[in-house]
């Protein structure tokens, strides 16, 4: 999203170095702000943009940046920029459609510190943690983490164990979030509404988790992607409704528009698997076999019964490669 450079986070929530076990600075020196531009015929300029600012952070002395991949899928050009001033160009190395998780290279020097990640650290809720964007402590949240639960997106996007915090950041997308011993725990993802069940709704933001990322790193740096089958899919939006998953829109190009599906139909089962959440409906989905497998779904319009039978195809087969510089 884009910001005005004068914003601030009111002091009474910045962290402060006296509550830090570690060099404050030092670890916010480390989140980067980031610009990418996108083609206007990109797969997902409609959706996300052609012009997307966010935050990045510096994981390795040789300049590899991790954020959020919706922040850089496309880009054709992506500038960096650091808190200690100046700004360089940077190549999008991969990301990964299942976690969340982008990688950038700077193809220049920054004068800043990486930050060690929290792989092994155990995060839950009640732990305190800072949420940070690029600019120093002006720009960052003393937060806590109020749950570790799943989450599931309507674009056909799930997490086991996603870490939710509050207060909210306001410019959260590639985020860091750091734990209490300095180390990067999670990148900022969403700015949803959160409910344990005993209390009304609050703004958090949605973090996913940096454990996620060690798994897939050496193959995103190689392949650009986890080497791994892609999974099916749809071009599906959905949502819950009453217990009920209902097709809240679908992608112009993706497979399920050109089968007769239309926003508002409830989607009963996958195949003869009765679905009622939306993570069990994606999971579902995912279990019908790799990209390209076809993924029959029972779905109810005007009372009526049918079977909707989708061929799905690999996501990143519609996406521009990132180009080489």
């Amino acid at each position: 999203m884009p910001r005005n450079i004068e914003w601030e986070i009111p002091a009474e929530i910045q962290p402060k170095p006296e509550d830090c076990a570690f060099d404050l600075d030092r670890a916010l020196g480390a989140v980067l702000g980031l610009h990418a531009t996108v083609p206007e015929d990109a797969f997902t300029a409609g959706t996300l943009g052609t012009e997307r600012a966010g935050s990045g952070v510096l994981i390795r002395k040789d300049g590899l940046v991790l954020t959020i991949g919706y922040l850089i899928t496309e880009a054709e050009s992506l500038w960096l920029t650091s808190s200690v001033g100046g700004a360089v160009p940077g190549h999008v190395l991969g990301y990964d459609q299942e976690t969340g998780f982008g990688l950038v290279q700077a193809l220049g020097r920054l004068s800043v510190s990486p930050i060690e990640l929290g792989s092994e650290l155990r995060v839950g809720a009640g732990d305190r943690a800072i949420i940070a964007a690029e600019g120093g402590r002006r720009h960052a949240i003393a937060a806590t983490v109020v749950a570790r639960q799943e989450f599931a997106g309507h674009w056909e996007y799930l997490l086991d164990r996603a870490i939710f915090t509050a207060p909210a950041h306001p410019f959260w997308g590639g985020a860091a979030l750091i734990a209490g011993d300095g180390s990067l725990i999670g990148i900022g993802s969403l700015h949803v509404q959160h409910s344990n069940g005993r209390e009304l709704r609050r703004d958090v933001n949605m973090i996913v988790p940096i454990d996620l990322l060690p798994p897939i790193l050496d193959d995103l740096l190689t392949y650009g992607r986890p080497n791994r089958p892609p999974r099916p899919w749809l071009g599906l939006y959905a949502t819950e409704v009453d217990d009920s998953i209902v097709v809240a829109g679908l992608s112009e190009r993706g497979p399920a528009g050109k089968t007769g599906l239309r926003p508002g139909d409830r989607i009963l089962a996958v195949r003869d698997e009765p679905v009622s959440s939306l993570a069990s409906f994606w999971r579902r989905v995912w279990a019908s076999g790799p990209a390209g497998s076809e993924v029959v779904l029972q779905v109810s319009r005007d009372n009526d019964t049918m079977r909707v039978r989708i061929p799905s195809t690999d996501r990143t087969r519609m996406l521009k490669a990132p180009r080489l510089h």
